[in-house]
């Protein structure tokens, strides 16, 4: 099964952090997107898109990202039941974002051009520099018909 949602949007308002009753960080939001095609003679359309991020990401978000600026957000689709004052039965969809970037330039939002993964180990030394090698540390491989896949 694959469920992976890539959104690039602009915030609608400042994302807020919230507590669960167990004390678990969380912040829902909207991102207005653009859609990719614009229909001859007419105003490109924009879709209003929910999201919600967990834990650290949700902090991360709150205290970085505010209202107008341009987000980059990669999670899953995710959908819930429930029923309005009406007693009807609705269903929301939503992104759980898992990865977020920031998209605008640094000279339009006076910040870091960095992200945040919530999955990222954290680490406290720089990851290996692979261009420091040469070709002595490779072997050559003779040509064969005989591949092994």
């Amino acid at each position: 099964m694959l469920n992976v949602a890539v959104l690039m949007g602009r915030l609608v308002a400042d994302p807020e952090l919230r507590h669960t009753p167990s004390n678990v960080a969380v912040t829902s939001f909207t991102l207005a997107v653009d859609r990719s095609y614009v229909k001859s003679g007419a105003d490109r359309q924009t879709d209003f898109i929910d999201i919600v991020a967990w834990r650290s990401t949700a902090e991360f978000i709150t205290r970085y990202f505010r209202k107008g600026q341009m987000m980059v957000v990669q999670g899953s689709i995710q959908t819930r039941s429930y029923q309005d004052k009406d007693g009807n039965k609705r269903k929301a969809f939503e992104i759980v974002a898992d990865n977020v970037n920031f998209a605008d330039s640094k000279r339009n939002d006076g910040g870091s051009n960095s992200s945040y993964n919530a999955y990222a180990p954290v680490q406290n030394e720089p990851a290996p520099a692979y261009e420091s090698g040469s070709r002595e540390d490779f072997e050559e491989i003779p040509m064969d018909d005989d591949l092994p896949f």
